[in-house]
């Protein structure tokens, strides 16, 4: 078993024994799946087998991260939660309500980042959560100082990738010790889920609280949660609920974050591709203005933009496991029930059969008639399992992109053209890095003060 970048691991099976092989760990099968027919054979059209989840004694049932809909097995409380989800953000028109707070977001981040270029990762981070948080509870993050709720969610993240981790808890392999008492010697790890339990309880029910607090004394932002507790629920999605809200947050924020990071990189190392879709937008918008939601559908450019960056670097590359609910062939290959199966998204966007040259950063591989595969139909995922939140994924990092580069210009800094590093995990964010981010003109930072102006900082007075 690879200790990191597993991806490049298992791509390597591809080449010695084809698009799907497997190993097996004390006695559990992983099915490693390098190709994207192989996903789409298994993952979409067998989507009634393959859309479970794998079984964590440690992360899921001891931390209750199976309660969440990342690792909720599959049936009626998982089908609950995906439908509360896909009813608000599944589609453009659902999404269309947060444009306003997308907007404002992208717009607080260049004042931010034209104040102080240096703390851009952080800013990203900030910004994109304060989007999720909104449409989440309608809640306003902290800007001065450390906002309570987003430190309690940073750390249910921060504990889920540790949970999670191959290998890293032995209850996992041997579920006996789950029963072993707390004081015996090497059953530390039963306080450390007892811990993070907590903050994924905290996490779950903390901000449900915060917005019917806020629904009794008529001081509600709308929001997701505001919305679904106004409407009839039935019994069973009155309980997912708050579970529900948590995904919208914890599935979209870090990989919101990891997208938009991964963009700035490819501005410093791609200053061509940089220098075109600024030309783009431009021509498309004009330089008295930023680019809004109605300018969209008229900057090709930046959508091949957007979906190279997808591809260069899948910010999900081992995707999150599926597992089999019951025994199935593949032609002459037999998957056993429960068998732990893994789409190796990274080999697919890396396939010379798919991709010319993938090697090299090039939006124009989207445009035209000989459009190449658009990287949608992969990298967020196969089948019931895929993400719900395809379209305010790109809706947001749309808000992001078009203002940056209509406002900023992203080029090295005195250290040097920055390495293209990625850290390994189930999210795969760039390594930090170090760059110089200036505002295109004079003209351009006044009109990122004066749109700044129009969208003030707003508060929540009490959590």
């Amino acid at each position: 078993m690879p200790k990191d970048y597993e991806w490049r691991h298992w791509a390597k099976h591809k080449d010695i024994y084809g698009p799907i092989s497997s190993v097996c760990i004390m006695g559990q099968p992983i099915i490693i799946l390098n190709s994207l027919k192989v996903c789409e054979d298994l993952l979409e059209k067998r989507a009634v087998i393959y859309s479970g989840r794998p079984v964590l004694r440690f992360a899921g049932e001891m931390i209750g991260w199976n309660l969440q809909m990342i690792l909720s097995p599959y049936g009626e409380r998982f089908r609950s939660m995906r439908k509360l989800v896909a009813r608000h953000i599944g589609t453009n028109t659902g999404i269309a309500k947060f444009r306003p707070a997308q907007e404002r977001e992208a717009i607080h981040f260049l004042a931010r980042v034209s104040e102080n270029p240096d703390n851009f990762l952080k800013d990203i981070r900030l910004s994109v959560a304060a989007i999720f948080l909104k449409m989440s509870y309608g809640y306003n993050v902290e800007r001065e100082k450390s906002d309570p709720l987003l430190n309690v969610i940073d750390t249910a993240a921060d504990e889920f990738y540790i949970a999670t981790s191959p290998g890293a808890w032995l209850v996992d392999t041997l579920p006996i010790l789950r029963y072993v008492p707390a004081w015996m010697p090497g059953a530390g790890f039963k306080k450390v889920a007892e811990r993070y339990r907590r903050t994924n309880l905290e996490q779950t029910y903390r901000p449900l609280e915060f917005v019917k607090r806020r629904m009794l004394d008529k001081t509600a932002v709308p929001s997701f949660t505001s919305a679904l507790l106004e409407s009839d629920l039935s019994a069973l999605d009155t309980e997912t609920l708050p579970f529900a809200a948590t995904s919208l947050f914890g599935g979209g924020t870090d990989t919101v974050v990891a997208t938009i990071s991964t963009f700035v990189l490819a501005m410093v190392l791609f200053p061509d591709v940089q220098l075109k879709a600024q030309e783009e937008i431009d021509r498309v918008v004009g330089k008295g203005r930023l680019p809004n939601f109605a300018d969209r559908e008229h900057l090709p450019y930046l959508s091949a933009l957007y979906k190279e960056i997808l591809r260069w670097h899948v910010i999900g590359p081992m995707g999150i496991p599926h597992s089999a609910i019951q025994d199935d062939w593949y032609g002459d290959y037999f998957i056993p029930k429960n068998s732990l199966v893994m789409s190796n998204l990274w080999r697919i966007a890396n396939d010379p059969e798919i991709y010319e040259d993938p090697g090299t950063f090039r939006p124009e591989r989207f445009l035209g008639a000989q459009s190449a595969l658009d990287p949608h139909e992969f990298v967020f995922g196969f089948g019931r399992r895929g993400c719900p939140g395809v379209a305010l994924a790109g809706a947001t990092v749309y808000a992001f992109m078009s203002a940056a580069l209509a406002a900023l210009n992203f080029a090295p800094g005195p250290e040097g053209v920055p390495n293209p590093e990625f850290i390994s995990g189930t999210v795969s964010h760039p390594k930090p890095f170090k760059c110089s981010i200036t505002a295109r003109s004079p003209s351009t930072l006044e009109t990122i003060l004066v749109a700044y102006s129009q969208y003030p900082v707003e508060h929540t007075s009490q959590f």
